[in-house]
């Protein structure tokens, strides 16, 4: 399931990073911080009362001539009514309305059934009056908090998640491969999707970044349920710092949020380039499923060299991402499109795989005796045995009598050892290294 947005809006020195803060910092709220954003802890997937949500933090309008404000209050505004599902608009309550608080609320009035006023600042019980003078903005009642001493934060967390979106019980249940077209802006994903389809359900542009939001198309192929997500591009970080843009990436990554598998598309024209290891490693990050195919082959095949040479490239720039199936691919002329929707649903159909523990702890016991755990500082290492706790993706416990001495070299030889005892092509592991009960309980009691 895609989750919730919730965004924080406002001119500069409101409070709304101390909100973002107060809400993603407690200690049960705080799932994960999404990488590869500048800005200081920008988003967060937060939690409250069960229900998960992404809070997302913009920056504060810039101050400047009537005319560049009114271009950035648009820019933000608007992209927050683009792309979140709730709209937390801070204002100063101990300054009150000032000119910018007025323009912000101009255009989110049309929207108000998704926009909460929040009235920050309001530190004492006297400067409750001041919060009342904010109605003058035409949003409602203003939700008093002091998000510098946690006050009424609660109240108004009750209320977001009221106006969250209900889940839809169907995606919840679907068995349906759920699959993200990722890459770069105009690599070609909406071709690709089209061309899956058979028909123009997607519209296909030259014009970088047509695709503003993500559309999920379902189909049946070859008896499989399948659930195609186009995505926006992931542009540079630069060009997103702000506005639609900004906004664009975050929906991308709610999009990969939801899949179980990323087709990453790469440009074969152009050189692996740290933007694609950048969405190669989001989508491997977020425990997702990777196939890349390297679109656009017709234009260098018979040109500049093969499948293979392209490979040895991609592997020693990305070593280890090497577990990717890489599938070479033109969407233009429909060669192994198909071949690669088949490798992503067999992808995601591993990644959903439970391997029984006495199957975990042969393999284990074959690498152990093939290659014993070294020592580590005079300690003797051992593995001791292992299950599979969790999928999607695949997660293994494994319990050992010391998991600080067991080294990164041997973990990763762990890891490719039950990749190919078991075929998760594609898919990443999680590995648990813990200490064993009896040994933690020896070593309580020296």
């Amino acid at each position: 399931m895609a989750l919730p947005i919730v965004a924080i809006v406002g001119r500069p020195n409101v409070g709304k990073s101390t909100l973002f803060n107060r809400i993603v910092g407690r200690r049960t709220a705080i799932v994960d911080d999404e990488p590869g954003v500048t800005r200081d802890r920008i988003m967060a997937t937060a939690d409250w009362n069960g229900r998960a949500f992404q809070l997302v933090d913009t920056g504060g309008l810039v101050p400047g001539t009537r005319e560049a404000l009114e271009r950035e209050i648009a820019h933000q505004v608007e992209a927050a009514i683009a792309a979140a599902d709730v709209i937390l608009f801070v204002a100063d309550a101990a300054a009150g309305i000032t000119g910018s608080d007025e323009e912000i609320a101009s255009r989110l009035r049309r929207e108000s059934g998704r926009v909460l006023l929040v009235a920050n600042k309001v530190d004492r019980p006297n400067d409750l009056s001041a919060a009342a003078e904010l109605h003058a903005l035409g949003l409602g009642e203003p939700h008093p908090i002091s998000a510098a001493q946690g006050l009424g934060s609660g109240d108004l967390l009750d209320r977001v998640v009221k106006l969250l979106p209900a889940s839809d019980p169907e995606e919840e249940t679907s068995g349906a491969v759920r699959i993200a077209v990722l890459g770069k802006p105009n690599v070609g994903k909406s071709s690709f999707v089209n061309r899956l389809l058979g028909e123009e359900r997607v519209i296909v542009s030259a014009v970088a970044g047509t695709t503003r939001d993500s559309v999920d198309t379902r189909l049946s192929w070859r008896g499989r349920e399948v659930v195609l997500i186009d995505t926006a591009g992931l542009r540079k970080t630069s060009a997103r710092e702000s506005g639609l843009e900004y906004y664009t990436y975050l929906r991308t990554l709610a999009a990969l949020e939801r899949s179980d598998v990323a087709i990453v598309l790469l440009d074969a024209a152009e050189a692996l380039s740290r933007q694609d290891l950048r969405v190669l490693n989001l989508a491997v990050e977020r425990g997702k499923g990777v196939v890349a195919g390297i679109n656009k082959w017709d234009l260098v095949e018979a040109e500049t060299g093969t499948a293979e040479s392209y490979a040895r490239a991609f592997h020693e720039m990305a070593p280890t991402l090497s577990f990717i199936p890489l599938v070479f691919l033109s969407a233009k002329h429909g060669r192994r499109v198909e071949r690669a929707l088949e490798l992503a649903c067999d992808v995601g159909e591993a990644r959903r795989r439970r391997i029984p523990t006495a199957e975990v702890n042969r393999v284990l016991t074959a690498l152990r005796e093939r290659f014993p755990p070294p020592m580590h500082r005079g300690r003797v290492v051992r593995l001791l045995y292992a299950n599979q706790v969790a999928s999607e993706p695949p997660t293994f416990l494994i319990f050992t009598n010391d998991p600080e001495s067991v080294l990164d070299t041997y973990r990763r030889y762990v890891e490719k050892g039950m990749r190919e005892a078991w075929g998760f092509e594609g898919v990443p592991l999680r590995f648990i290294y813990r200490m064993d009960a009896s040994r933690r309980a020896e070593r309580a009691a020296r």
